[in-house]
């Protein structure tokens, strides 16, 4: 699980927020002494021949060290990982980074936030005391309600006095307590919710970067297909028709000579061909199937099912054949083809599954085996290979494969058609 798709502070834990919000409070006090009076400076004194920019810029840097600071404690604290928003170091010289220094709006949300954070802290740190001590203070409240001055405890508008005012204020504070954890952990996740939004990358911008990943992850998907498709033509089908033009030329040769000979070698170059068709037919399964195309998902992937060495049951949402979408079609036959590969080869099953549904615009796919388990994406370049491919159509891959087994594989495709 990714920190950086983590909104809940870690295990949910009340005490360790509470904690969170509180080290909070005295975090943002050196930035918002530094920051709070450096940027309204530099902000002043920009209009006055700029001389306020040198200011701003020591400022956004100094930003940017407590930013680090900020990022490490969520981290460390609530186990919640904010990425950094800035995508690169600014090259070039000194005037180009300093002029990218003031540009960048991530350094200027990184500013806002270390303003804000210490007002935001006391707020926070007040709602979260109030949520601890005001039910311990009422559960409690029989206890020493007797030694208060002016015979109880003034609650607003009434004085707790008779012993069962006394009981029942304890008995609310029983009602409230288990709402305190609630309430800090509601805290805590505004805050991560704060910091994700001014300390991380903007959206838009974590969009871009994320595209750019997937459109190079998609070329290089493409190109080692490019390859695998050159290898295997040199290594199958190229060399069978090879061997087929020889015997053909050695029947010809011998065709008037030695007539039985020539139609051995005529034989054995039927056989050739029809070898050479076979493998052009699965190497063009391989590109893109026909069946895909003429008869749907659900008929491809039984015909991959068929050929499995170990019975794997296939299940398909109707509404996909009803409402097809080519592309997504497509991936997601090559993925229950690698996946149902992967089975055949490392897993040791006796079965598996395959199940695709369509839900809310998007359509999943789950691979599922009875194997050894133990798959692994970043050790192997199989299944790098399908997250690659999945992901330049903004799809997600997940794979859940303990060491014993069962290996689900679980991939989400957008499908608007």
């Amino acid at each position: 699980m990714s920190g950086a798709e983590r909104d809940e502070p870690a295990g949910a834990d009340a005490w360790l927020t509470t904690v969170h919000l509180l080290v909070g409070l005295w975090a943002g006090l050196p930035a918002f002494l530094t920051l709070g009076w450096l940027l309204p400076l530099g902000l002043a004194l920009t209009p006055l021949l700029l001389t306020g920019l040198p200011v701003l810029a020591v400022a956004l840097v100094l930003s940017r060290l407590f930013g680090r600071v900020e990022r490490a404690r969520f981290r460390l604290v609530l186990g919640v990982d904010i990425p950094t928003p800035y995508a690169r170091p600014a090259t070039g010289s000194a005037v180009e980074r300093f002029r990218a220094l003031l540009r960048t709006p991530a350094g200027w949300r990184e500013a806002a936030y270390h303003v804000a954070r210490f007002p935001l802290s006391a707020v926070q740190v007040v709602l979260a005391a109030a949520a601890w001590l005001l039910p311990l203070g009422a559960l409690t409240l029989p206890i020493y309600n007797w030694a208060l001055p002016r015979g109880g405890a003034n609650l607003w508008l009434f004085t707790v006095r008779t012993w069962w005012a006394t009981v029942l204020v304890g008995l609310l504070g029983l009602v409230l307590l288990p709402l305190a954890p609630r309430a800090v952990r509601l805290l805590g996740r505004l805050d991560v919710a704060v910091a994700r939004s001014l300390l991380g990358p903007d959206r838009s911008a974590a969009r871009v970067v994320e595209l750019e990943r997937s459109r190079a992850a998609v070329v290089v998907s493409v190109e080692q297909e490019r390859r695998r498709i050159e290898r295997d033509l040199h290594d199958g089908a190229q060399q069978r028709l090879v061997s087929l033009a020889m015997q053909l030329g050695r029947a010809r040769a011998r065709f008037v000579d030695d007539p039985d000979k020539a139609r051995a070698l005529l034989d054995e170059a039927h056989g050739e061909a029809k070898l050479a068709l076979a493998e052009l037919r699965d190497l063009a399964r391989g590109l893109h199937p026909a069946v895909l195309t003429d008869r749907g998902l659900d008929a491809a992937l039984s015909g991959l099912a068929a050929r499995a060495p170990i019975p794997v049951a296939v299940e398909v949402d109707p509404e996909i054949g009803a409402s097809r979408v080519p592309v997504v079609e497509a991936i997601a036959y090559f993925v229950v083809a690698e996946a149902l590969t992967n089975v055949a080869k490392h897993a040791g099953a006796t079965k598996a599954a395959v199940v695709v549904r369509r839900w809310n615009g998007t359509m999943r796919v789950v691979v599922t085996d009875d194997g050894v388990g133990g798959a692994d994406p970043a050790a192997g370049t199989g299944l790098r290979g399908l997250a690659d491919r999945v992901s330049g159509v903004d799809g997600s891959l997940h794979v859940v494969s303990p060491p014993g087994g069962p290996t689900v594989l679980t991939v989400e495709l957008p499908c608007v058609s």
